[in-house]
């Protein structure tokens, strides 16, 4: 249960490697309701929703089954909040700041085995952060990001590279569908409004040549006709400027992995 699609997708998508049936809700109720439902063999929960906070869900799942297998997940946790969660008998308290791998790990050891995973010498290794993954065969080992205003280019660069990322710069749509032709990336974070071509114009180009790399777009625009073309065309998230970071850097993650998998199952088909 988590508010942020986000990081439900990435969740899915990372332990469905691993041999486990993952159902998400975004919000207390609905979790609820589908725990009733499906009773789950273990739960992770945030702590921050809507309508209903993590430890008035966790509250109510120990009314319906007291014995449920429960983990915290949240970025928004404290001493008090722990303490109170753990006396609700919960198996861990995590924070949304650790890698990837390091969370991943922690859920394994946590969740019952699934009938059909792997033998633990069969079994995949835990999978890592974006950062630390190595590009799939015949992608490039970068993200790229397109923006017409320099201060950002070079604000997302930073940012990125301190995250562990490649970085490459794009200016305008046409030199990003220039570089892309050269080398594919494993994402792109590409604005809306830029002149001469905007970012869906390229998003469009890049389905008509059939490169299907993730792109985030990032707008201060409310053009709902446009961004859901954005959407249709395949986007992985579309973002408001100014952008927040940290949310980008989650998208980042997402896509990278989502992005990994599409390649991988295309290479098995």
């Amino acid at each position: 249960m988590d508010d942020e699609r986000l990081v439900c997708d990435l969740l899915r998508s990372v332990l469905g490697r691993h041999g486990h049936e993952v159902i998400t809700a975004l919000n207390g109720r609905e979790g609820l309701e589908l725990f009733k439902k499906h009773r789950p063999r273990f739960t992770l929960l945030d702590l921050r929703m809507p309508e209903m906070n993590g430890i008035e869900v966790l509250k109510q799942l120990r009314t319906i089954d007291p014995q449920a297998a429960v983990m915290i997940l949240t970025a928004w946790g404290s001493d008090a909040l722990e303490k109170q969660a753990r006396q609700l008998g919960v198996k861990d308290f995590l924070s949304k700041g650790l890698s990837l791998e390091v969370l991943v790990e922690a859920i394994q050891r946590t969740l019952p085995q699934p009938a059909n995973a792997a033998s633990p010498a069969e079994a995949p290794a835990p999978a890592k952060a974006p950062q630390a993954a190595p590009a799939a065969a015949g992608d490039g080992n970068f993200i790229l990001v397109v923006d017409d205003e320099e201060p950002i280019r070079d604000l997302l660069k930073r940012f990125l590279s301190l995250r562990g990322y490649n970085v490459r710069l794009a200016t305008d749509g046409q030199q990003a569908l220039t570089l892309v032709e050269q080398e594919v990336p494993r994402l792109i974070v590409l604005d809306v409004y830029m002149p001469g071509m905007n970012g869906v114009e390229v998003l469009r180009q890049l389905r008509r040549k059939q490169f299907n790399v993730g792109v985030i777009l990032l707008t201060a625009s409310q053009d709902d006709k446009l961004l859901q073309e954005a959407l249709d065309l395949g986007s992985v998230d579309i973002m408001g400027k100014p952008v927040d970071l940290e949310r980008l850097a989650l998208a980042i993650q997402v896509g990278c992995i989502l992005t990994e998998q599409e390649i991988r199952g295309s290479g098995k088909s």
